[in-house]
């Protein structure tokens, strides 16, 4: 699980233990991680906490054979970084521009190089993108962000494409509206319970995606609260 904090990537991280799968959960904060590694180890699982940037070739490289040394190949790639900074194209730097594209799409390339392999070599295996609004209709403020997902996107139907055939699931979930996390709660305490989506029941929603029957798999999913304009 790649890009664990508060909110989506906690709740997958917990969905999946609870489904008797062994998480490693890679993040560049080392505090949150390592408290909920030991949470779930504490109640029964196996969780390994891995800092890196996922922007950097090197330290992916790294995180991953702590991985694999320490859980074994990756059978479930579960990819959801994602910030990005927002603003107009008069307002975003070209650095702001490039974090933005190596958080979403490089990050996502390096961590599907990670497994592939061995996922290739076992003739199974799934990769699921967290997107997002912006990846599939770009606003004015998207001028960083929005390119980033668009790439991840187009990655995501590359893969599929490729490693379908081979028994490998990918798909892309699109996240469309805001999620239920602290931040978002303190930034607009006017939203309601009904504006925002559930971690856990986004968490679902992945679940389901890996454990669908190769006969009808899903390689794109929309989820948004039901009040949300589409």
């Amino acid at each position: 699980m790649v890009g664990v904090g508060p909110g989506l990537g906690d709740a997958l991280v917990r969905r999946f233990a609870r489904g008797g799968h062994p998480v490693a959960l890679v993040a560049r904060s080392r505090e949150f991680i390592q408290s909920l590694a030991a949470e779930i180890t504490a109640a029964g699982g196996r969780a390994l906490a891995v800092s890196a940037d996922v922007g950097d070739a090197e330290a992916v490289a790294r995180a991953f054979d702590t991985v694999r040394a320490k859980l074994g190949p990756p059978e479930v790639l579960l990819y959801n970084a994602g910030s990005g900074k927002w603003g107009r194209i008069t307002e975003i730097t070209p650095a702001q521009f490039e974090e933005s594209w190596r958080t979403n799409a490089y990050g996502a390339f390096l961590c599907a190089k990670q497994v592939v392999s061995e996922m290739i070599k076992n003739g199974r295996g799934v990769m699921l993108f967290t997107g997002a609004t912006a990846g599939v209709k770009a606003g004015p403020l998207s001028a960083a962000f929005g390119p980033a997902k668009f790439a991840m996107r187009g990655l995501a139907q590359s893969l599929a494409r490729d490693l379908g055939p081979r028994g490998i699931h990918v798909a892309y979930v699109n996240v469309d509206g805001m999620i239920d996390m602290p931040h978002v709660r303190s930034q607009m305490p006017q939203v309601k319970n009904e504006d925002l989506l559930k971690p856990a029941a986004i968490a679902e929603a992945y679940w389901h995606l890996a454990n669908q029957d190769a006969s009808a798999w899903t390689q794109e999913l929309d989820v948004r609260p039901f009040k949300e304009k589409f």
